[in-house]
């Protein structure tokens, strides 16, 4: 009989199972549930129906009682002519005859399921390879807390709106990333046809990825699938077939490496020393050939004319065009983001590069999936993106400690106000302007100890009506966005500005110096330091670079008084020499929290994730749909994690009028 032949071959599998357990020091039986989930909790669990299960996620039973019959892998574990054996065979040949109907009943715990009733339909269904299995599932919840039940718990909400169970992440924010990618809200229900669209591409994906060698790799493959998808779409993957995926899988096989790494990023602070080449790294190494005149592109979201950042970034470019001269000829290419222009970002980069750019500046963190595809297609061409935190390994991205400048505008508002009240109008709650923040209101508060900052975001209300939200308080010492407003209607929301009544006076303001940045990396290209730091490092490169490589500066205002200006510039030059630190723990936050203990700085890693505001703001981080369109759009593509804090609320003694210069 063929289900005589199929036990025999199933208990082949099982005792090999077993002797590789046994040679690895390690438990040969299936585990356990009740050996490490308590009663109560079991109690309390959660009934979700008769649901498929993923059969590679059917790890174990609920009791002890079938624990032994069955190896690691679900196959027999008993000798050919027991009884076990016999119903083994018989589930068998209904399997091959009409298919096996009866749903197991099983637990979840983690996801991953235990079986109480079921376990050789469980072993029969793996023994031929079923992808899932049906089954009424009862779902217990973990108690205690860390990164791993943390991890479970946006799992559960993940599985809330998409009833999809089978993909499974190994960093915390990657489901909400998911939802995002796949062009949904936070939180938006999926259709039928949403989801069963969704498990015919993640097996078509996951089956090129394990023949791609993924199952070699410590990440999952939905890490791998996202990383796939920020590059490439879920569009474009939806309509790939295996080979395909395969094939664009071996193009950015770094980009999947890097999921498995625990810190992915590596941050440069400096622009250090030139990094020297072997001579078989010279031959292997990205080199970028030099004609008598490099073609350096910029490739911005907008135009310069309607954008103070990009204006900045533009003005940066035309420096280095000076600056080297008959070396280097640079171009803009504007508008990559138009949708009014049909313009497409990823095809105004592919432009650049046709045209004869090697090396390619993309300035906006909205660009940085259409920079890294670009980047995948042309292997032999520098691209950087203008961004914070990004954990990419084709593209580097370059960004600016500008909480350096934000820390000294606060202390010299602090030691300006009178009524202790300040304010702050942010944009966007991405990397680096959650620091920001804090280390205005950080700088405040050493200037002053009463002082307090509040906080109005300018992606919620619009720059102006924030203003006037702040003036509304009385409060006449106002931080206020970083970029120069070129226009005459826009100068007003710039800068540290003293605003009382009608009027309005600058005093201060942060001052992005892009042309020395631009020109000390293209100077590291030139001289291969650039190439040398890539091939050196298995991770992503992020150059954060502050006021020591000076491109970070401030700008004082003529008016402001001699005693403010030489204390800020006390400051300046402290940071300057690495002397002085915004950051010096311990840091008390609004919810109560202790960042570190001693005096000691925070890392970089730490300013950068920062999802909390110190005690002295009044304030919070907004959530993602209270945002404009124009904010989320920035959001989704650099955002920290949402922390809705809770606001201070502003006592009335504090609405004082009597500040005074």
């Amino acid at each position: 009989m063929e289900e005589q032949l199929y036990y025999k071959d199933a208990l082949k599998l099982a005792q090999k199972d077993y002797r590789a357990c046994i040679s690895k020091g390690i438990s040969p039986c299936l585990p356990v549930l009740d050996d490490f989930v308590s009663a109560s909790n079991v109690a309390n669990a959660v009934d979700l129906g008769v649901v498929q299960i993923p059969a590679d996620m059917i790890v174990g039973t609920k009791t002890r009682g079938r624990m032994n019959a069955f190896s690691t892998s679900f196959m027999p574990l008993l000798e050919d002519g027991t009884e076990f054996a016999d119903k083994w065979k018989r589930l068998c040949n209904a399997h091959l005859t009409e298919g096996i109907r009866d749903p197991i009943k099983a637990y979840e715990y983690m996801n991953r399921y235990y079986v109480e009733e079921g376990n050789k339909r469980v072993s029969v269904l793996k023994f031929f390879d079923a992808l899932t299995i049906p089954g009424h599932v009862i779902r217990i919840m973990p108690e205690g807390s860390g990164e791993e039940v943390e991890l479970y718990n946006e799992f559960v909400d993940f599985y809330k709106y998409s009833k999809v169970n089978f993909i499974e992440f190994s960093k915390k924010g990657s489901y909400l990333e998911l939802q995002k990618l796949l062009g949904k809200e936070a939180g938006e229900d999926w259709s039928d046809d949403d989801r069963s669209e969704f498990t015919g591409t993640y097996y078509y994906f996951k089956k090129a990825y394990i023949a791609s060698g993924g199952d070699k790799l410590q990440s999952t493959v939905g890490d791998a699938m996202l990383s796939y998808i920020k590059v490439y779409g879920y569009p474009e993957l939806s309509n790939t077939d295996t080979a395909d995926i395969k094939k664009n899988l071996s193009k950015m096989w770094e980009e999947v490496k890097l999921q498995e790494a625990d810190e992915p990023i590596e941050l440069s602070a400096e622009p250090g020393e030139e990094v020297k080449q072997s001579v078989i790294s010279k031959m292997l190494s990205v080199t970028v050939p030099a004609p008598k005149r490099m073609k350096v592109a910029f490739v911005h979201d907008g135009s310069p004319e309607k954008s103070g950042w990009i204006h900045d970034h533009e003005k940066g470019r035309n420096y280095v065009q000076r600056v080297f001269e008959d070396k280097i000829e640079t171009i803009a290419y504007n508008n990559a983001m138009n949708s009014a222009l049909d313009n497409n970002p990823q095809e105004v980069i592919q432009q650049a590069i046709d045209e004869g750019a090697k090396i390619v500046f993309t300035t906006s963190p909205r660009l940085t999936q259409a920079s890294l595809r670009a980047a995948i297609d042309n292997p032999d061409i520098i691209i950087m993106n203008c961004s914070l935190n990004k954990s990419h390994r084709y593209i580097r991205s370059y960004y600016t400690r500008m909480y350096e400048a934000k820390f000294i505008l606060g202390a010299l508002a602090g030691s300006l106000t009178e009524s202790g009240n300040l304010g702050y109008v942010c944009d966007y709650p991405i990397y680096g302007q959650i620091a920001g923040i804090n280390a205005f209101a950080l700088g405040a508060q050493m200037a002053n100890p009463r002082a307090k900052v509040y906080l109005e975001w300018s992606s919620i209300l619009g720059a102006k009506e924030a203003a006037k939200k702040l003036a509304e308080r009385r409060i006449h010492y106002i931080s206020s966005q970083d970029t120069a407003r070129f226009r005459d209607d826009d100068r007003e929301s710039f800068g540290l500005s003293y605003v009382r009544d009608d009027q309005r006076e600058l005093l201060a303001n942060p001052v992005w110096k892009w042309g020395v940045y631009y020109e000390e990396i293209l100077r590291r290209v030139f001289n291969k330091t650039m190439q040398a730091e890539y091939e050196k490092s298995n991770k992503a490169l992020n150059y954060y670079w502050g006021m020591s490589a000076g491109v970070v500066d401030i700008g004082y205002s003529l008016t402001l008084g001699r005693a403010s200006r030489r204390f800020a510039e006390f400051l300046q030059e402290s940071i300057t020499r690495n002397v002085c630190t915004p950051f010096l723990t311990p840091i008390y936050t609004q919810s109560g929290d202790v960042i570190g203990k001693g005096q000691k700085s925070l890392s970089l890693d730490q300013i950068i994730s920062m999802d909390y505001l110190v005690e002295n703001v009044v304030g919070s981080i907004p959530q993602y749909d209270e945002l404009s369109p124009m904010g989320k759009a920035t959001v989704d593509t650099a955002g920290v994690e949402s922390a809705q804090s809770t606001a201070v609320p502003a006592d009335d003694e504090d609405r004082k009028d009597g500040e005074k210069k």
